[in-house]
């Protein structure tokens, strides 16, 4: 198996070495680049072996393609395997009790026909496991891709709908008879939980951004707020993570991951997590008219109180913001990846709204005098002012059209030959569309490789921006070329664009030369 592996990578060398045109480094760099800890956290070659053993015998197929994931926010690492019949999605993780949540509660969805993955195998020590391979595309890649394009459009609110119209049967049908006793940490959203979040937020959020409060006062008001929240109905499946980036898109139907950290609680806690998920960044209008989708969704289950679902409603979307703030402090400030930082103006915006339309019946009056603070503070004012100081123009082109000029006056940057990779336009359907296109999308997703090929592309840029962002460098400009300029090159420069949007406190400058669009 060793041997196996490594001989799929010396092609991958051999094939960048014969390449020049895609990059100008050695083979031993581009070596370093998809297995230096430097560049992102890679599975152990061992964990690898396993993966792929685990992958041959349950198809009975040899791998012919190997491609490690984009680091998640937590400490598992997933590949995609591929061979001529078959794909999946390998995970690693150590947390073998996470991974066993994760296990039992898939297959007891997949029984109730929730949409989530399909566990195909799971390896000895519960450490590795093989799930279904829902493609690459998040509600939140597609939110903003389209909204690009057309605002917050009802082709976005339709998408939201799906996912509202499934939420009612995860809590409540699916989380009847689940076996609630693997749920990690916890078993329920209880009084330990919630001070946990509330004191993420006190001590890595109001303490680093420099907040005074009362410590005492504030503490009072953690226990009263929590124990108004525990007194609403919470003998549902709780999510805990229900976002935008945990709901797939695939063939028009929405698929949910990453629910290892569910667990027993109040309904509105996951639909807070939606609605209020800040770099989504959903109208207020838009929300509202959700809030009352999901409202109407839920009354074909249960007969529900309205004004007192939304009081309640109110107080989970306030916690569910105060824990988000504590990551972000915790990861931005602590840490110092500024990248968390981005999200603060939305968290602050949420917040403000919440403050001016609070409706939660009970007083509390250090800790809104805390949360009012925040949204004052000049400190917090001058992060969701300032604007990344390093621009990244990432242009797609035709070569038949030469390479784009670099008018930045820098003298020019990346150049990265799309054209190794399988060619769409090649065939008659997919002429007359763009790599902005989903069937475009899914056929270099699923048929070209491309993953490997941006990989090492995202790497060095990686470097690059980091160093410059370091330096105080102010342009970087990447080009992706191929053949008409329409297909490999806009998919690579998209994703390109979204990958360094979502990690970095940068201006990206998107521009398709070949297409009417920029």
């Amino acid at each position: 198996m060793k041997s196996l592996f490594f001989d799929k990578y010396r092609k991958t060398l051999r094939y960048y070495h014969n390449s020049p045109k895609m990059f100008s480094v050695k083979p031993v760099f581009f070596f370093y680049l998809c297995f230096s800890s430097k560049i992102r956290t890679v599975l152990e070659l061992k964990i690898k072996e396993e993966l792929i053993k685990l992958y041959e015998s349950h198809f009975n197929e040899e791998m012919t393609a190997f491609e490690l994931l984009p680091p998640s926010g937590s400490y598992r690492e997933y590949c995609r395997i591929k061979s001529n019949h078959h794909k999946a999605i390998g995970a690693y993780n150590q947390d073998i009790k996470e991974n066993i949540a994760f296990i039992e509660f898939s297959t007891h969805f997949k029984k109730n026909n929730i949409p989530v993955p399909e566990i195909f195998e799971v390896n000895q020590t519960k450490t590795c496991y093989l799930q279904e391979d829902l493609g690459s595309t998040t509600l939140f890649d597609f939110l903003s891709k389209t909204r690009e394009l057309e605002e917050f459009s009802p082709t976005i609110v339709n998408e939201y709908k799906k996912v509202l119209k499934e939420l009612p049967r995860i809590q409540i049908l699916a989380g009847k008879d689940l076996n609630y006793e693997v749920c990690y940490p916890r078993s329920a959203f209880d009084k330990q939980s919630m001070m946990w979040d509330l004191n993420y937020f006190k001590y890595y959020f109001l303490k680093l951004a420099k907040i005074a409060f009362d410590e005492q006062a504030l503490e009072d008001d953690f226990q009263a707020f929590s124990d108004y929240l525990l007194a609403a109905d919470k003998d549902f499946f709780l999510f805990r993570d229900f976002q935008s980036r945990n709901i797939m898109l695939k063939g028009g139907k929405v698929y949910f991951i990453d629910y290892q950290g569910g667990r027993k609680g109040a309904l509105q806690y996951d639909l807070a997590s939606l609605l209020y998920d800040a770099k989504a960044d959903i109208p207020q209008a838009v929300r509202n008219e959700l809030l009352e989708f999901y409202l109407d969704e839920l009354e074909n289950y249960q007969e529900t109180d309205r004004e007192e679902f939304k009081a309640y409603f109110t107080g989970y979307v306030l916690i569910r913001i105060m824990q988000a703030m504590g990551a972000y402090g915790f990861r931005g400030f602590y840490e110092k990846k500024e990248h968390f930082l981005k999200s603060i103006p939305f968290a602050l915006y949420n917040l403000a709204w919440l403050l001016e339309n609070n409706n939660i019946p009970i007083e509390l009056p250090e800790l809104f005098n805390v949360l009012k603070k925040v949204c004052q503070s000049e400190f917090l004012k001058s992060i969701s002012t300032q604007k990344g100081s390093l621009t990244v123009t990432i242009t797609s082109f035709s070569y038949k059209k030469g390479i784009p000029e670099d008018t930045s006056g820098n003298g020019g940057g990346y150049v990265f030959d799309c054209r190794s990779i399988h060619n769409p336009g090649r065939y008659e359907e997919y002429k007359q569309l763009t790599g902005r296109d989903q069937p475009v999308i899914d056929f270099l997703e699923e048929k070209s490789g491309v993953s490997s090929f941006l990989l090492p592309v995202f790497s060095l840029v990686d470097q690059s921006v980091e160093k410059y962002l370091s330096r105080g460098f102010s342009h970087l400009s990447v080009s992706f070329g191929c053949t008409g300029g329409q297909h490999r090159s806009v998919y690579s420069a998209e994703q390109l664009a979204a990958h360094l949007k979502n990690k970095y406190p940068v201006n990206v400058v998107l521009s398709h030369r070949e297409q009417h669009f920029k």
